[in-house]
């Protein structure tokens, strides 16, 4: 398992997470609840690891919502401080670009 994955499942199953603001626009705009991202941290699917990013060590997974659609979020976890854990953005994957079990970029 991703050392960062591992990181920000640790961080949002203690409550230290932040959404950021673009986050929050992309939740609202492809109709994905926070709570089910958040609920279902811990079963969350290494799509892509992003160790060295300059910015912050992130990570995308994929996770499924309430009714068990698939949702990418792509999580980071500040380099300065290790926390919070920080939800980036989050998407519904478009059949069209991924494997059928959205874990692979066609």
């Amino acid at each position: 398992m991703s050392e960062t994955l591992r990181c920000v499942q640790t961080l949002v199953l203690a409550g230290d997470y932040r959404v950021s603001r673009h986050g929050f626009r992309e939740l609202a705009a492809d109709d994905i609840v926070l709570d089910d991202v958040l609920a279902g941290i811990g079963a969350a699917v290494l799509v892509e690891d992003y160790p060295s990013n300059r910015m912050e060590p992130s990570v995308l997974v994929l996770q499924r919502d309430r009714n068990g659609q698939p949702v990418h979020v792509m999580w980071g976890v500040p380099k300065a401080s290790g926390r919070p854990a920080v939800l980036v953005t989050a998407y519904r994957p478009a059949l069209h670009r991924w494997s059928p079990d959205f874990t692979r970029r066609i």
